[in-house]
């Protein structure tokens, strides 16, 4: 469904209440009856999983399954499908410079990708309430996987122009697939590049946020918003984050929230940071009532603030962990809503 970006990031700003876009796609697999392996390859699948997800809990947005996996696939690194975790790559593709230098760009008729594109041609059918956010890799954690992540610190330090070779080939395959999910009618992408996190700010400018800038001045539009997901960020490369032009930034739990917030212009919007794995699958539904009130009190000075996860949501998440901080959302929202009256 064609929504107007601009127009929906302005009214989540304005509005009096705080939204919730949590990434979370575990859950809708869990409950429909379904493997994680058969959502990461059969795009109906995936989308199923998005629609119940979108039936069931009031999210300002939807957002397809946060898979690491799914461009390195189609580059020909191997990949570990287990039936219920998440898949990973198993081994490196790139060993050296010839290596590099003889890399080609796939198509998007390699590996996965097909299918991600199908599921979010049914989400974005099925799902018309709301904004519908398809999902990427950044380049240095394409990268990453491609040339093994220790490895690919060391190279770019070592040897910046090999690695430049490298990215340059990794963006031109992401801004390819950014234009066909584009097409797919979703309403933006969260591009996940937590690696960049590894680096200080000017590395996160040199190997990163450059590329993605390129990415996102091409696609990025009033009715196509790109979201930058850094959850290695601690806070110390939010500078080279907001230098990308992105619409959105979204933040992992190793940093505060709040003190992040002011690195981030108030007409772009800021998302996180519950902690995934320590609170909504691992906490009770009191620590996860708690946590989500907790962070939006911090928060509360902010219009831009947008309440989330810190990263995707993992399988086995308890659903009364998820109503527990929708619970939490609604009733800070009452109070709000209280008090401006």
């Amino acid at each position: 469904m064609r929504i107007n970006m601009y127009q929906w990031r302005k009214r989540v700003i304005e509005s009096s209440e705080v939204i919730a876009v949590p990434v979370m796609t575990h859950p809708g697999i869990d409950a429909t009856g379904h493997t994680v392996r058969e959502c990461i390859t059969t795009g109906s699948i995936h989308a199923q999983a998005i629609r119940y997800l979108a039936d069931h809990y009031p999210t300002g947005a939807s957002c397809t399954a946060m898979d690491l996996t799914v461009e390195a696939d189609s580059f020909g690194a191997p990949i570990l499908f287990p039936d219920n975790e998440i898949a990973s790559v198993s081994g490196r593709l790139l060993q050296n410079a010839v290596d590099i230098h003889n890399l080609k760009v796939p198509s998007l008729d390699s590996g996965r990708i097909r299918e991600y594109l199908k599921a979010n041609v049914i989400a974005s059918r099925e799902v018309t309430d709301r904004p519908v956010f398809a999902g990427c890799i950044g380049p240095f954690s394409l990268a990453g996987r491609l040339y093994d992540m220790s490895e690919i610190m060391v190279l770019a330090y070592s040897e910046p122009t090999l690695t430049h070779e490298l990215l340059h080939k990794c963006s031109e395959f992401i801004l390819r697939y950014c234009r066909a999910l584009k097409a797919t009618g979703a309403n933006g992408v969260l591009m996940a590049e937590p690696a960049a996190g590894l680096l200080s700010n000017d590395g996160c400018m040199e190997f990163s946020s450059r590329y993605i800038k390129k990415i996102v001045d091409a696609v990025q539009d009033e009715h196509f918003m790109v979201i930058l997901h850094n959850c290695g960020n601690t806070g110390h490369c939010t500078r080279a984050m907001v230098a990308t032009g992105a619409d959105a930034y979204h933040f992992g739990n190793k940093c505060h929230m709040a003190d992040v917030l002011g690195d981030i212009p108030a007409d772009k919007l800021a998302m996180g940071n519950l902690d995934p794995v320590g609170t909504f699958k691992q906490g009770t539904v009191d620590e996860m009532k708690q946590a989500t009130t907790e962070l939006l009190k911090q928060c509360e000075r902010y219009p831009n603030f947008v309440l989330s996860s810190g990263c995707d949501t993992p399988p086995n998440t308890p659903l009364a962990n998820i109503d527990a901080f929708f619970e939490a959302l609604q009733e800070f929202n009452d109070r709000k809503d209280t008090h401006i009256r």
